[in-house]
């Protein structure tokens, strides 16, 4: 399988001094659905903009599909769709009429982007908006229509920075749903998210980045089996009571009519003799799931570990 995207010792220094970036090194598949984690400020729109020539690098190199972003400026720009966390496009436009006239930049024939501005707008629950201001649109639909722009010229990699921010919970699943489909058809994607169960629903690779230095980089699979912790998410039969002592609150966590329970690899005790002790509490469980964002309590310690250094 070709590299999509090769990122070496990778420096970004502003004039005032500042080293946003501090040597990073990446390597993304062709094919992958990659996530780039880090908090507010850790490098991840700064690695982007440089890999979309927005911003100059100061040292390293970049390549996408094997090629030097600027011994092949032009090639590569054109290989890239770019979903920016801002909404830049001319709210007074309509929406296909943005698209289409992004299609245009591109020299892409009238006939042909009309196909894609129907196919990529109905995927996205846009297709009945097509006529509207994009002014009027919601949050959420503009980050949609921001969406459709970036593939509008059919590009082999897709970057999206944030594309879930201020998106609810039903749109979301929509995006999530068009994005893997698209991956599905053979795009390589990037994804940089702070809702860190985006990443481990959707990524197959990630990589943690703070302070312009990356943490760590593997397989999501890899990267939780890393965790020290595991957490469990109790559903209980009745509400606990006023009153009732838990035996076992080095593990737990008491909610309103359930509990949160912490494991550590180490740990001296069972799953199976915690239940029991709460069994003996009178506290009864009906049901026990795995928390579903595991993979935010993994960044949250790394990010913690990295600060202490």
């Amino acid at each position: 399988m070709s590299t999509a995207l090769s990122i070496k010792n990778l420096t970004k220094i502003y004039p005032n001094g500042f080293e946003a970036l501090q040597g990073i090194n990446l390597d993304i598949q062709q094919g992958d659905f990659f996530a780039l984690l880090g908090a507010n400020g850790a490098g991840k729109s700064t690695t982007i903009n440089v890999i979309t020539q927005l911003l100059p690098l100061s040292s390293g190199s970049v390549q996408i599909f094997g090629k030097d972003i600027y011994k092949h400026s032009l090639e590569t720009k054109l290989s890239i769709g770019l979903v920016p966390q801002e909404f830049n496009f001319n709210i007074f436009e309509n929406v296909e009429d943005i698209l289409l006239n992004q299609a245009g930049y591109y020299g892409i024939p009238r006939s042909t982007a009309k196909k894609r501005v129907e196919k990529h707008l109905r995927a996205l629950g846009l297709w009945e908006k097509r006529r509207h201001m994009a002014r009027t649109l919601s949050g959420g639909m503009k980050r949609r229509l921001m969406i459709a722009r970036g593939l509008i010229h059919d590009p082999a990699l897709l970057i999206l920075d944030e594309p879930s921010a201020g998106v609810d919970v039903e749109l979301r699943r929509l995006m999530w749903d068009f994005l893997e489909e698209m991956n599905a058809e053979g795009k390589t994607i990037i994804l940089t998210t702070h809702y860190l169960e985006e990443a481990e629903k959707l990524c197959r690779n990630a990589a943690i980045i703070n302070h312009g230095k990356i943490l760590l980089q593997d397989s999501v699979e890899n990267l939780l089996r890393t965790m020290q912790r595991e957490t469990f998410v109790l559903s209980l039969k009745e509400a606990i009571k006023e009153g009732v002592a838990i035996k076992t609150e080095d593990f737990c966590v008491k909610q309103k009519d359930g509990l949160t329970l912490e494991l550590t690899k180490t740990a001296a005790v069972s799953m199976n003799e915690i239940l029991q002790r709460l069994s003996n509490d009178g506290i009864i469980v009906a049901s026990m799931t795995n928390k579903a964002n595991r993979l935010e309590e993994l960044f949250v310690d790394l990010i913690a570990n990295d600060r202490k250094k």
